[in-house]
């Protein structure tokens, strides 16, 4: 595990986050963000003081999107791809953020567990260990979950997190049943499911699944958000998420 360095020189694209109010870089060619981080930092339910540890955290979207929405949290991204850890701390310190660090470590194998973390959020690769190889290094480490991958995420967000702490993770609707199966045998209880509607009357494809570690709480599937309206626009309650820094609504 190592703090990170200044990335090496790559295609970079510059745009922003949060309708302009962060600035935010990535690799022109690779993995590129979606909307799947900045849903998950929307969701974890974090406040001033508290410390929250992100693996695979890419370029950083995910962390920089809490830490605009809640002033005095800090953050702690676990990257595994140098360069990708790299950029991830260049956005953390342009968009100055201090209390957000980066580090260029696997998840769990380089995290002791001596430190306590108040939340977890992460959004994993989603196509399955057996699937095609993307030919570009860095992207095919981000899209393909690795054997037992998820089970060893969530074991080992048990060892590092607080009693009652809480894991985020953004899916694909097809790991449902995977990832309840992990989780409840891993320890957590209250698994929340947050589906995220395309457009109204069409199936969910993309969830958020939110438990919390040592309690013993009953699921429940929550009303979720539609992201677009009929003509593709976002809904205004997805806006607000996307571009004005508010937390998920009904979460």
């Amino acid at each position: 595990m190592q703090s990170v360095p200044t990335p090496a020189p790559q295609q970079i694209t510059r745009g922003t986050l949060q309708r302009g109010r962060l600035s935010y870089s990535q690799f022109q060619q690779g993995y590129r963000t979606g909307l799947e981080p900045v849903l998950m930092a929307a969701a974890v339910p974090a406040r001033a003081g508290q410390h929250v540890l992100e693996i695979g955290c890419g370029a950083g979207a995910g962390l920089l999107c809490l830490g605009h929405r809640v002033a005095g949290v800090k953050g702690t991204g676990v990257e595994k791809d140098p360069d990708t850890a790299a950029l991830a701390g260049l956005n953390l310190r342009a968009n100055a953020q201090p209390d957000m660090t980066v580090l260029t470590a696997s998840f769990p194998e380089d995290i002791a567990a001596g430190h306590k973390f108040d939340h977890c959020m992460a959004n994993p690769p989603w196509h399955a260990d057996k699937s095609s190889a993307s030919p570009v290094p860095r992207r095919d480490l981000a899209r393909r979950l690795g054997q037992d991958a998820l089970r060893l995420w969530v074991q080992g967000c048990a060892a590092i997190l607080q009693h009652k702490g809480t894991l985020t993770l953004a899916l694909p609707s097809a790991l449902l049943d995977q990832a309840v199966t992990e989780l409840t045998t891993g320890g957590f209880g209250g698994v929340t499911v947050y589906p995220f509607w395309p457009k109204t009357g069409r199936e969910a494809r993309i969830m958020l699944l939110q438990a919390r570690f040592g309690v013993k709480s009953p699921a429940r599937i929550l009303p979720g958000l539609v992201l677009h309206e009929a003509d593709g626009a976002f809904t205004p309650p997805a806006r607000a998420v996307l571009e004005d820094s508010a937390a998920l609504p009904g979460l």
